[in-house]
């Protein structure tokens, strides 16, 4: 059956706009770092490496907890998980503002705000959309991507308004309010599954049951791993965590304002790259029902190692706005083609786990690259080196989506005694 409200509406678009709402919050805790930099260089004297590595600290455990909540989403659905991460990002902004040491920059926006903030990130985002489904599900991937946009899009500009304005102590607080806000429709609309109420997912049946023994055979990740399309995926996606939330999400305020533009200006130009984001990513998830994921990516890789070979040339806001369209473009539409590669060939059942730690890569590509961004400013005190060294990577990431195998069934049933044998 696929009725919902009133027998017209199908329940999972309400736990679309949940989830939406849900990672919306996330990015823009996500996003905060980035704005405070400047006013925490001012204020305490920490160098740009030092808090660079906190932030490199938040992205690491950020993708650490993706196949950790993947696997808890496989086994008891994403409602509880949204429910203890959004308490953490309350904890983590609102305590925040009482902090006047290195360790507990380290402590509330490292170790807290990353493990709240993978809690509810892109890994629930897949769960959700290959939960609930079948038809549609680039889309919704689509929209969850965008939704992560317009958290970057919204909060950007708010905190660094609010910086202005009321400092940054005052900016996160207010932030902790907005997660705590978040927490309403997930406690009273959040279902876990179609079957919780009695439906089917959206266009298809239900996940078939796994084959007996599967989990015996040595594990989900066991066996994925020795497919080299995991690696493919994994590796291009540490790329794009490289260059997007590393690089860009970490630096691109700093990188602005060490070229004489204010830091309002400078928001705004990554707000519009949020609002440009929001586009990619709607039309990335419709081009992935429609497209060829892979060629997808490498074109997305492709302008995006182009766009950061000429941001280290751009010093006024023109150059910037016209480096946000393009970059903006595609900075997350990855996510719907590599999304969607992962369920097609590792199962639907199994996405949460196998594209949580695919996601992990991504995060340790975005902590690599936040940390050093840093450090090649504080040693060289510039971020140019790093921006074209970042391009370069990005066209290895479209080669490497190009030679993802889409045929590849690792997980089907006539494959999983070669599994075994191989163990």
């Amino acid at each position: 059956m696929q009725r919902g409200i009133g027998g017209r509406v199908y329940y999972g678009w309400i736990v679309v706009g949940v989830t939406a709402i849900t990672l919306i919050t996330s990015a823009g805790e996500r996003s905060v770092p980035g704005v405070l930099i400047h006013p925490l260089e001012e204020e305490f004297g920490w160098s740009a490496a030092a808090i660079s590595f906190a932030v490199s600290i938040g992205l690491l455990l950020f993708g650490l907890m993706g196949p950790i909540a993947g696997r808890l989403m496989d086994r008891s659905g994403p409602r509880r998980l949204m429910v203890l991460g959004l308490l953490l990002i309350v904890v983590s902004t609102s305590t925040s503002a009482a902090m006047s040491q290195l360790w507990q920059l380290v402590l509330l926006w490292g170790v807290v705000s990353g493990i709240g903030t993978g809690m509810v990130a892109t890994v629930l985002g897949a769960a959700v959309a290959n939960r609930w489904f079948v038809e549609k599900r680039g889309l919704v991937m689509g929209i969850f991507g965008g939704a992560t946009s317009a958290g970057q899009l919204l909060f950007v500009q708010l905190n660094v308004r609010l910086v202005v304005t009321i400092g940054w102590r005052g900016a996160v607080l207010v932030l902790a309010g907005v997660a705590l806000l978040a927490l309403v429709p997930v406690l009273f609309l959040m279902e876990n599954s179609p079957a919780d109420l009695d439906l089917e997912p959206y266009g298809g049946a239900p996940q078939p049951a796994a084959v007996p023994g599967a989990e015996a055979m040595g594990g989900i990740m066991r066996r994925a791993v020795r497919v080299p399309e995991f690696w493919l995926l994994a590796g291009s996606f540490f790329i794009c965590g490289a260059t997007s939330n590393g690089l860009i999400g970490t630096h691109f305020i700093a990188h602005s304002v060490d070229h004489g533009i204010s830091q309002t200006t400078a928001a705004s130009a990554l707000a519009l790259m949020g609002a440009m984001n929001f586009v990619g990513t709607v039309g990335s998830g419709f081009l992935t029902d429609r497209y060829d994921p892979r060629k997808l990516l490498a074109c997305y890789y492709t302008f995006r190692g182009l766009s950061l070979f000429v941001l280290p040339f751009v010093s006024n806001f023109a150059g910037l706005a016209i480096f946000a369209v393009f970059f903006g473009l595609d900075y997350i539409a990855t996510v719907p083609p590599t999304a969607a590669l992962t369920a097609d060939i590792f199962g639907r059942k199994h996405v949460g786990v196998v594209f949580g730690w695919i996601f992990c890569a991504h995060q340790f590509g975005a902590a690599s690259a936040a940390y050093f961004g840093g450090l090649i400013r504080s040693t060289l005190g510039a971020y140019s080196l790093a921006f074209i060294v970042g391009g370069g990577v990005a066209l290895v990431g479209g080669i490497l989506a190009m030679r993802i195998d889409r045929t590849a069934t690792p997980f089907t049933p006539t494959r999983i005694p070669e599994a075994a044998a191989a163990g």
